[in-house]
């Protein structure tokens, strides 16, 4: 299966989702700050980016009026009709997640500018989802759910090897754990790898290699999303520098 063939594609996966910065929420040694610029990142790529992205996606599922309407190929376009739309309605809640949770802790998201490799991140998925194929922007799709899953796994292992600890990085590590992993969002990401799957693209064709040349996209993009550790006290990263 391709999905299967992606993931064992790329030596670098595991830099994606055993980043240092995840280490350090894990094990409790990430700053508060950290945190605050993370999730910063997070909500403009969730509140602003993520919903054009699947805008896009939407708008190249191919129906047609000569599909029948138990056909195949109609059932197919109507289940990535069914699952994008979910994808809207998870990431509105998703992003008023972010902002109860940085109110709760006291978290300060507007004192962070834009990274860099946020701002790539958000014009290559923007790019892909407008210019590509359907396909292309479905493994791209699958590709940041799949990684996210993995990568608070394993914020989920390296913490439970330090319940030991309950430092205030850990107990929100917590939350964030456990709503990248919870049992709705294994079966959400299961459901986009079925999909990709069921694109049936044969291997050593173009479509094949363009999948590739995705996954190894997102995996750098993961990779350079997560904060670089002592990045939260660089004053380029904040608004006042930039003002």
């Amino acid at each position: 299966m391709l999905t299967d063939h992606l993931l064992a594609l790329n030596d670098n996966y595991n830099e994606a989702i055993e980043h240092p910065f995840l280490r350090a929420i894990g094990n409790g040694t990430a700053s508060v700050e950290s945190l605050s610029l993370w999730l910063s990142q997070d909500r403009i790529y969730a509140a602003h980016a993520y919903p054009r992205f699947i805008a896009h996606l939407i708008t190249h599922i191919p129906f047609s009026s000569s599909d029948a309407i138990a056909s195949p190929r109609e059932e197919s376009n109507q289940y990535i009709l069914g699952v994008l739309s979910f994808c809207i309605q998870n990431v509105v809640r998703e992003a008023q997640f972010f902002l109860q949770t940085a109110k709760k802790n006291s978290l300060d998201l507007d004192c962070w500018i834009e990274r860099k490799e946020t701002k790539e991140y958000v014009e290559t998925m923007l790019r892909i989802a407008s210019e590509g194929t359907l396909g292309e922007g479905l493994v791209f799709l699958w590709a940041m759910e799949k990684m996210y899953l993995d990568a608070w796994t394993f914020v989920g292992r390296i913490a439970q090897e330090n319940s030991h600890a309950n430092t205030n990085v850990q107990l929100l590590a917590r939350e964030f754990v456990k709503n990248w992993t919870n049992t709705d969002f294994q079966k959400f990401v299961r459901e986009l790898a079925h999909i990709v799957d069921g694109l049936d693209i044969a291997p050593d064709t173009e479509p094949w290699r363009r999948a590739e040349a995705v996954w190894n996209t997102v995996v750098s993009l993961e990779t350079g999303f997560w904060p670089r550790i002592g990045e939260d006290i660089s004053e380029s990263s904040k608004k006042e520098a930039a003002q």
